[in-house]
């Protein structure tokens, strides 16, 4: 039997010469090239089973050449490679009908086993409709980290379908670019786009937000009210900050995802909800979910295809890119044209950012404003970070871990299942509920009141209990309180 022959074009004679070995290695015939012209001859030949192209070529765009491969080919499979690491290339290359997008530099054995998948694949689909063109500096989305990659080819694999989306990631991380590119690119970028924030909205009205009202349906209404669902009609409805939802509203969103309808508050009849939804939070739903806060058939329900969107100190090396982004549209909204130094870089990047890719922004205006030299230095950004950052260290408790550290959940969890195992077979003790209570009290006031000098006052605040309550704590506990301790 033949083996299957591999098509690859770039001009970079070192990444053809690699790409040539590894795949001989692994039983491939292989054809190579530096440009589009020779690979589409090949195409209309009837060579080759699978492409592989760059994106960027001396003679032709590597994405203007799926379409026409298509075309000719529509069981041809095409893998695009490319240094650009951007949003928009991934939605391209998934819009114009690639298999699969592959960043540079990307590891051989992802490449080796998405060959293998390529030819095993059944027949392609018709190609989707071609993605509107626009231009390449509309970033909706910065950053070349692998991090950032891993979710630019997760939006462009959505681009063609309508799946429900739940982006989670702390306060500023922005996760409403997410659901806006997951909009602006996908099949209903002609519709609505309507963003609703549950956090912001008064208890008593988030149903009548939700799904509008009908005239005398409480006191006040006094006309029929459109509610987000029939607003986003044919678009996209974000739900932000869906871990903030009353329980009484969670019962009516699930019932519409269930059955595809709803109706208005004070009316009659069904309302078909023709939306995607995109929800979005910074908490921990499955806690609340074990807490009894939010519905557990509600979170799956939204948690078909889920995106974690890591918060900034876990994608550091986004930072220069980022900045510079925001330095410059600082200046097209009028302020000074700023620029950053190798140190201003590097002090960047050793700040922690509780308030992630918000608080960059916030900060590259405020220099962009206030710093009188063109090239910002490392004092100028030390001075900033100084004047906001806070004197102690906040515990990074409810938070996702970064990278090499363990959440607290999860080394909780493990010493509960531990302490479980080790009474399997005798007698357990009868107070586990205040014995886990106290381990955890203990050290958390303990560090608290170091972190505040043996201040209780300060420590009380820091913990949000009454001053009475954190003595109490601290008489039970036993523990040691020194006034200006270190």
């Amino acid at each position: 039997m033949t083996p299957p022959t591999v098509l690859i074009a770039d001009d970079d004679r070192s990444i053809r010469t690699v790409l040539t070995q590894a795949l001989g290695r692994s039983g491939y015939q292989v054809r190579s090239t530096s440009n589009a012209a020779t690979l589409w001859r090949w195409v209309e030949d009837g060579e080759g089973d699978l492409v592989i192209t760059d994106v960027v070529m001396p003679d032709e765009n590597g994405l203007d050449l799926i379409p026409r491969i298509k075309r000719v080919r529509p069981d041809l499979r095409v893998v695009v490679m490319s240094a650009q690491s951007t949003l928009i290339t991934a939605v391209k290359a998934a819009q114009r009908g690639a298999f699969e997008y592959l960043p540079k530099p990307f590891d051989l054995k992802e490449l080796l086993a998405v060959v293998s998948r390529a030819l095993a694949a059944p027949s392609a689909e018709p190609a989707p409709p071609a993605l509107p063109r626009e231009p390449e500096e509309r970033l909706p989305l910065i950053g070349r980290s692998p991090a950032m990659q891993e979710i630019y080819r997760t939006i462009a694999r959505l681009t063609t379908a309508d799946l429900t989306v739940m982006v989670n990631g702390e306060s500023g991380t922005g996760k409403e670019l997410v659901a806006r590119a997951l909009h602006d690119y996908g099949r209903r970028r002609n519709g609505p786009f309507v963003a609703i924030n549950m956090a912001a909205i008064p208890r008593e009205l988030i149903e009548s937000e939700l799904f509008g009202h009908e005239r005398g349906a409480f006191t006040g209404a006094m006309n029929r009210s459109l509610g987000r669902f029939e607003q986003a009609t044919g678009g996209t409805l974000f739900l932000d900050e869906i871990g903030d939802m009353p329980p009484e509203a969670q019962t009516r969103l699930l019932r519409v995802l269930q059955e595809g309808e709803f109706t208005t508050v004070g009316g009659r009849q069904p309302i078909r909800a023709n939306v995607r939804i995109i929800a979005a939070t910074h908490r921990d739903l499955r806690a609340a979910i074990r807490a009894g806060a939010f519905r557990e058939d509600l979170f799956y329900r939204l948690n078909v295809v889920p995106i974690r969107l890591p918060p900034l100190r876990e994608r550091t090396e986004d930072i220069a890119d980022l900045a510079r982004h925001f330095l410059e549209r600082a200046r097209a909204d009028g302020l000074p044209g700023k620029s950053l130094d190798q140190g201003a870089t590097e002090a960047l990047r050793g700040y922690r950012w509780p308030g992630n890719v918000r608080e960059l922004e916030n900060l590259m205006r405020r220099l962009a404003a206030l710093c009188p030299d063109e090239v910002i230095g490392a004092e100028a950004v030390q001075a900033e970070i100084a004047e906001v950052e806070p004197a102690g260290p906040a515990p990074a408790v409810a938070v996702p871990a970064a990278e090499g550290t363990e959440p607290l959940s999860v080394a909780v969890e493990r010493h509960i299942r531990q302490f479980l195992a080790a009474h399997r077979d005798g007698m357990a003790p009868s107070d586990i509920y205040d014995q886990v209570l106290a381990e955890v009290e203990r050290p958390l006031i303990q560090l608290t009141l170091a972190a505040t000098r043996g201040n209780q006052i300060k420590a009380a605040a820091m913990l949000g209990l009454n001053r009475n309550t954190l003595r109490k704590k601290i008489r039970d506990l036993d523990i040691p309180v020194v006034r200006g301790i270190s």
